[in-house]
């Protein structure tokens, strides 16, 4: 598993984190989860949460903490939380189908990585105690050896949305519907897109990233797929108890060209709608964090900010707050999910609705990625710009957030425009 922030000038694009070799792994599939103990080559199932579970494996296997926390991570868990995860904390409806064979949770416990700072571009072996640095022998011969060439991804069919247009704004209009008679505020709708690949994953991945240069991107490597994340969106992060979360709502497209992306963030900037969307959404999170924070430490200080990224101009806003002792940063992560920014408001009612128009459920779509380090530290991104590879097929999904306002023609457009650098990226070489 790789958490990779890349070249990316973004300010949160610090470091790149790599672990391998995993000492055990939690699952989560429908009701039930597993945790598997490689060392031992044991199973057993878990009753109740899988974050709760995941806690107390980490307790359980990372007992002591560090001497210094001068590194973000040493020892813990690193993976994905699929959207549908929420299924384990909300009652939900049974209408998309469900096709993956990607369980909606998989986490690894691992008691070494390697870390990558940006900045002095130094590389650091961090372990859970001094026998797990034993490998730094092994690593440099390793860095020493020519590696063999990936075998070239490419894609065999031409994407196919699971929505033609048609559809899409047949859906919208039932959203619109629902917010009309009150049942939300605001709820986001996605189509699903889906080809048919040959080759490494990896390739594919190393492929999106160079364009995206994305700040919270991830490649993870599981038994029975690969997940490719090139996200902008950070969903929480918790340092020394600080919780920090970035929710993006509110797009234009990026045209690399000076006068036209002035004019863009200028109508980003002055967007009624979309400043409305976004404080929605901001409203939704402050009371998310406030379930496991100290009361009136949730602030906001930036709102709608418009950050830049290769594809798309965002508007981005910053919530903060302090974790309420005895909460963790899982505490935190199960009272949150899904990200509201990828649901709507209310959130269950919008992810009611969710269900009910989109033909597929999302798996990672609108999950998190990101790792939980046993002394503390945690953070997580918004699987936005995201694929999951499983049985040669490939998905992506796009999406945004539909409100009382929005014109369909110009959502179905955003939607588009969030994946014009991923789609084409991969048709290249298609057969």
């Amino acid at each position: 598993m790789l958490l990779c922030s890349g070249d990316s000038e973004h300010v949160n694009a610090t470091f790149d984190l790599m672990v391998w070799a995993p000492i055990a792994t939690i699952t989560s599939r429908k009701d039930s989860c597993q945790l598997t103990d490689l060392a031992h080559s044991k199973s057993e199932s878990l009753p109740g949460s899988p974050l709760v579970n995941l806690q107390t494996a980490l307790d359980r296997y990372f007992p002591q903490q560090p001497q210094d926390t001068e590194h973000p991570f040493y020892a813990g868990a690193l993976g994905h939380f699929g959207y549908d995860l929420g299924r384990r904390f909300e009652r939900l409806p049974n209408h998309a189908k469900d096709d993956y064979s990607t369980p909606a949770m998989a986490v690894g416990l691992y008691s070494k990585a390697i870390i990558r700072y940006k900045q002095s571009g130094a590389y650091y072996l961090v372990g859970y105690q001094q026998s797990d640095l034993d490998c730094a022998g092994e690593w440099e011969a390793r860095a020493q050896q020519q590696t063999q060439p990936l075998s070239p991804f490419r894609l065999t069919s031409a994407w196919q949305s699971n929505m033609q247009k048609s559809d899409y704004l047949q859906r919208f209009a039932q959203v619109k519907d629902y917010l009309t008679a009150g049942d939300c505020y605001q709820v986001n709708l996605a189509q699903r897109f889906e080809s048919r690949y040959q080759g490494d994953e990896y390739d594919a991945f190393l492929r999106l990233h160079q364009v995206n240069n994305a700040p919270f991107s991830a490649f993870i490597r599981l038994p029975e797929s690969s997940i490719l994340s090139v996200s902008p969106e950070r969903f929480l992060q918790v340092e020394q108890g600080k919780v920090e979360t970035k929710p993006i709502k509110g797009t234009r497209r990026h045209h690399h060209h000076h006068d036209k992306d002035s004019a863009e963030i200028a109508d980003l900037r002055a967007s009624q709608k979309d400043r409305a969307e976004n404080l929605m959404i901001v409203d939704l999170l402050r009371n998310d964090l406030s379930k496991t924070c100290l009361p009136g430490s949730v602030q906001v200080p930036s709102l709608f900010a418009v950050e830049t990224f290769p594809a798309v101009h965002h508007l981005v806003s910053t919530v903060t707050g302090q974790l309420a002792p005895p909460n963790t940063g899982l505490n935190l992560l199960q009272g949150a999910f899904p990200g509201g920014s990828i649901t709507g408001a209310p959130k269950v009612r919008a992810m009611e609705i969710i269900d009910e128009l989109e033909p597929h459920r999302r798996n990672i779509y609108c999950g998190s990625i990101g790792y939980v380090a046993h002394h503390g530290h945690m953070d997580t991104n918004i699987c936005i710009r995201t694929l999951l590879c499983e049985q040669q097929k490939v998905y992506c999904w796009a999406g945004g957030g539909v409100v009382i306002d929005s014109v369909g023609d110009n959502e179905y457009q955003e939607t588009l425009d969030k994946v014009n650098k991923i789609l084409p990226v991969l048709e290249q070489g298609c057969e």
